[in-house]
């Protein structure tokens, strides 16, 4: 079993890869910079962010399970926390919706996926737009800090998910929400899934049962909280049979503990 920080290395080692590459090597590499075919395809969970207002291609490496922005309710003159912020897709949405009034803050730890995210924003002549190194489980922001935090696809990277709920709910301004996507399960994984290094860092064995991750939420002192969008995730066969015999694959596709992408909203009072 490995350790939190372990994790941590091992998700961050995974995505300063991934940031040397192209969305489409990404994908038809599977698992990126390995360039093997026995791991995970990072774009499976992705929603087409194409047609958006502040969309930038360069930023768009296809990482995500939804698309935040659209529940957020961000408005002009906002400051928002993306988190896990990546090479700025999201940020660069979201600083479509604060305007140039606004401020967006991109954190993440993976410091290639910085230094894409900043080339971006300079190319695109943002100045409200920056991105910070950090850890979503101790945040080097003050508290009160943001009206809206974002992410997408990240915190169920985080070993410790009350603690980030904890970051989060500290960095908003009373009144302030987050809307996140994210990946959990309708029940308990495969154990031979929950051992896959590859599978953690590609968003699936970190993931936890929903009604867990909304306890979480609801213990941290969030309300009002809404799943404002839900989607199953077909991941194929071809990659199961990585890490399951056809046995347990079969009865995993039969005991109904899918895997799932929410879009969740909840308000700080």
């Amino acid at each position: 079993m490995k350790t939190k920080e372990e994790l941590k290395d091992l998700v961050r080692a995974k995505y300063n890869q991934i940031a040397l590459q192209t969305r489409s090597e990404n994908k038809t590499s599977c698992c990126g910079a390995t360039g093997c075919c026995e791991s995970v395809d990072y774009t499976i969970f992705s929603d087409d962010y194409t047609k958006l207002q502040g969309y930038a291609p360069d930023a768009d490496l296809g990482l995500g399970c939804g698309i935040p922005t659209q529940f957020a309710m961000i408005r002009p003159g906002n400051t928002v926390i993306d988190l896990g912020s990546g090479a700025g897709n999201d940020a660069f949405v979201a600083r479509a919706l604060t305007g140039a009034e606004g401020r967006v803050i991109g954190l993440d730890f993976a410091g290639a996926m910085l230094t894409k995210a900043r080339l971006n924003a300079a190319s695109l002549g943002y100045t409200n737009v920056s991105f910070v190194k950090g850890d979503i489980e101790q945040m080097p922001f003050e508290d009160h800090l943001a009206d809206v935090v974002l992410s997408n696809c990240v915190l169920n990277l985080v070993p410790d998910k009350e603690k980030a709920f904890q970051e989060i709910h500290r960095v908003l301004k009373p009144g302030g929400h987050f809307c996140i996507s994210d990946v959990v399960t309708g029940g308990d994984l495969p154990e031979a899934l929950l051992r896959s290094a590859e599978m953690y860092a590609g968003c699936v064995a970190g993931a936890i049962k929903k009604d867990e991750y909304l306890q979480i939420i609801r213990n941290v002192g969030f309300s009002e909280i809404q799943i404002r969008k839900e989607k199953v995730i077909i991941i194929p066969d071809e990659i199961m049979a990585q890490y399951l015999d056809q046995e347990s694959l079969q009865r995993f596709s039969h005991q109904g503990s899918g895997i799932m992408s929410i879009t969740v909203t909840g308000v700080k009072r």
